[in-house]
């Protein structure tokens, strides 16, 4: 499944998979998102598969917001992979 991204009016969904191929795509949506925001919710609840990249591209996002002083949240029972790679950051730190 490719990567669809859903704007509502409170929050974004994020459905199929975030990986290299179409990276693109989340980092074209996301780009200077918190100059037009406060606060910012992903629901990941859909999402089946992530990569490396795509966990990158979510931790510079979660940077941004700190930069900037924005809130961010990640929300919904999204595909272990990411769960799997901030479990082992945590335990590594």
């Amino acid at each position: 499944m490719d990567l669809e991204i859903i704007k509502h009016p409170a929050f974004f969904q994020v459905k199929g998979t975030l990986t290299k191929f179409n990276l693109h795509l989340f980092k074209k949506e996301f780009s200077n998102i918190f100059d037009k925001r406060d606060s910012l919710i992903i629901n990941i609840k859909g999402l089946t598969s992530i990569d490396r990249y795509g966990v990158n591209a979510l931790a510079q996002l979660h940077n941004e917001s700190l930069a900037k002083r924005k809130k961010l949240s990640i929300i919904g029972m999204g595909c272990d992979d990411l769960y799997e790679h901030f479990k082992s950051e945590e335990t590594a730190a």
